[in-house]
């Protein structure tokens, strides 16, 4: 095994849209020592064929029933023969020089996970935003969003906390995986540069779990207990901040004429009982 060389590892499912562009820009990138691995989830007929047309862009293809993204990237990561390892997920891409720019990161010892400025699009919709992740250590990724989703870590670190935990397939894998990553201590380092395009697709993974967030939020707090307990009070302080922040939103929507205008032609029908 190079002690340089990268395996990135695509998580498919019913992905046929963006297929070809997450495999031709992982062929893309300027690091020669690497090694492509697609995880099939089991996806429909159309994108099998697709695979199949694209086979020659693969090093490494896995089928699987879908089983979810983190028994995917499992999967991939166990076959994978690279030193670091570098997820995402097939909707999304990485600008080309991403991994040459994130392996001189993770050569400090301390560097767990490399990450980078994002680039959050939509296909349907004409505008983006740029998200920047805060990076941090421990502390920080108890309470915030250290890093993308994708990002790049060490082989050997996944096998050390035995990988994603295949029971969350609700969303938020990526978050669960970082606090073990980091629990021993280490930090994530960010490349200030815009070098992942994240594609916000209808009914994407991640709204699917803003969905189910706080039934997320419950099992990773309980799976963490001792960590949260050990920062209690910043974790009170985090929790009451997050309340704040809604209460002054539903006001701000309370005090809005949209708001107003609505409850005005809604109230005939709220006195006559058809609506609550």
């Amino acid at each position: 095994m190079s002690s340089n060389k990268v395996s990135i590892v695509i998580t498919c499912y019913n992905d046929h849209k963006y297929l070809t562009t997450a495999l031709d820009n992982a062929n893309a990138q300027n690091w020669d020592e690497k090694e492509i691995i697609l995880v099939d989830d089991g996806s429909n007929t159309i994108t099998k064929k697709l695979i199949e047309k694209h086979i020659s862009k693969i090093d490494i293809l896995i089928t699987q029933e879908n089983l979810g993204v983190s028994a995917a990237r499992n999967r991939g990561i166990e076959k994978a023969s690279g030193t670091y390892i570098l997820v995402w997920d097939c909707d999304d891409y990485f600008e080309r020089d991403f991994i040459s720019k994130a392996l001189k990161k993770i050569d400090n010892k301390k560097t767990e996970i490399v990450t980078c400025y994002s680039r959050w699009f939509a296909s349907h919709l004409k505008n983006e935003k740029i998200f920047k992740p805060r990076g941090g250590d421990l502390y920080d990724a108890l309470f915030h969003n250290v890093a993308m989703g994708s990002a790049l870590f060490k082989k050997k670190s996944w096998e050390k906390v035995n990988g994603y935990d295949e029971n969350m397939i609700l969303g938020f894998e990526d978050w669960e995986f970082y606090i073990r990553l980091l629990k021993d201590g280490g930090h994530v380092s960010v490349i200030p540069e815009v070098l992942f395009n994240y594609r916000n697709t209808p009914d994407s993974r991640n709204d699917k779990a803003n969905l189910r967030k706080y039934d997320i939020l419950d099992y990773i707090y309980l799976k963490h207990a001792d960590l949260y307990k050990e920062n209690f009070p910043q974790f009170v302080k985090n929790c009451l901040s997050e309340q704040r922040k809604k209460e002054k939103y539903k006001h701000q929507i309370s005090k809005s004429s949209e708001y107003k205008i609505g409850r005005f032609i809604l109230k005939p029908f709220r006195l006559l009982g058809i609506l609550e």
